[in-house]
């Protein structure tokens, strides 16, 4: 029978296996030589090992970067987060309650356009603004939501609700409840004139909590 032919696989396991290889021939380590991916020449093995370290600390770097550049966004919108509830809390009487929380939701977030409706409120604020124009088809979409609903304007009812509909390309559609799993009361909507500011298949974690802190200061409005 023919011997089989030696393979790149065969030499690779064989030094795997065999470490102490490159220590009875200590000479090749400075005899080999390889091809820099920089500009195609020749480099020693430790030359080439150096790149490749190099590459590797390069790599790190811009992953902490991108860690950094995160981090920094997160804070940024933390303090916007903390600042909008703050104004919430702030608001002697409730009926004033939803005209804040729209008001601060542009002026903290840069949000261009934004509006909401409730249901099921307090009788003494059944004839508000806030309290007016729900339409059933509305109320049954935010019963609907799970999670916030984020893309393009598909002609929702709710979108009649803001000063330019028009101007609308994406939207945020957020539910709101009086816990995680009851019954929605109302919906706050977030419009842009940028198709993709509100992208379908976004993150929604941050407009989860937006909802949740707006139900809860809304809540002193129901019955």
């Amino acid at each position: 029978m023919q011997p089989q032919p030696i393979t790149e696989e065969d030499i690779a396991q064989f030094l795997i296996h065999t470490p102490d290889f490159f220590e009875r021939h200590a000479d090749l380590l400075g005899a080999v030589q390889l091809t820099s991916p920089h500009g195609g020449r020749a480099v020693s093995l430790q030359e080439r090992q150096a790149e490749m370290l190099r590459e590797k600390i390069k790599l790190l770097e811009h992953r902490l970067m991108e860690m950094m550049r995160h981090g920094n966004e997160n804070m940024l919108i933390a303090d916007k987060l903390l600042r909008w509830s703050r104004q919430m809390f702030l608001v002697a009487r409730p009926v004033d309650l939803p005209a804040v929380l729209i008001s601060e939701m542009k002026a903290q977030f840069s949000v261009p356009q934004a509006a909401l409706k409730l249901w099921e409120v307090a009788e003494v604020y059944a004839g508000e603004p806030f309290a007016q124009g729900a339409s059933d088809d509305v109320k049954s979409l935010a019963g609907s939501l799970t999670t916030p609903y984020c893309g393009v304007n598909a002609g929702f009812d709710a979108v009649r609700w803001l000063d330019d509909p028009e101007a609308a390309a994406s939207l945020a559609l957020i539910p709101l409840r009086a816990g995680a799993s009851g019954p929605a009361f109302g919906l706050l909507i977030l419009a842009s004139p940028d198709s993709q500011r509100y992208q379908a298949g976004m993150a929604t974690d941050f407009l989860e909590r937006i909802g949740e802190l707006a139900s809860a200061a809304l809540s002193r409005v129901r019955d």
